[in-house]
């Protein structure tokens, strides 16, 4: 699927298809990096503590907020990489990808569960790489 300046390739040649993320995203501009977001507010408070769908709901918030700083949006987002405490939270993180996203393609993902993040609140990090057309 082609939309403007990205190009994603959910099945290449002899790979098995993904579900829920696209397998190969290639494009065209200003390359845009998002430091990993966790469930913070504006005053560093944690937003939903112990509730993964909460957290992920803030930090795709987050997430919004810096790209748009950096003049992007979801739509230009080729790579998100999950970090989670608990694999489990995979589910409320593709929902809260989904709120956020709507009808976009599904960008390319790593998803991973990792013994833990920076504070033992925190369930749930989220990276994200996007272009943006010049």
């Amino acid at each position: 699927m082609t939309t403007s300046h990205l190009t994603h390739i959910t099945e290449p040649p002899g790979v098995a298809p993904g579900t829920g993320y696209t397998q190969v995203v290639t494009g065209t501009g200003r390359l845009v990096l998002v430091s990993g977001q966790v469930a913070f507010d504006e005053q560093r408070n944690l937003v939903g503590e112990g509730d993964p769908k909460a957290q992920a709901l803030q930090v795709f918030e987050n997430l919004r907020r810096c790209l748009a700083a950096a003049g992007a949006g979801f739509e230009h987002v080729v790579k998100l990489t999950y970090f989670m405490t608990d694999i489990t939270h995979l589910a409320a993180v593709r929902e809260a990808r989904d709120e956020h996203l709507g009808a976009l393609p599904a960008p390319a993902s790593s998803a991973m569960q990792v013994a833990a993040l920076f504070r033992p609140e925190v369930l749930i990090e989220i990276e994200a790489f996007a272009i943006v057309p010049e």
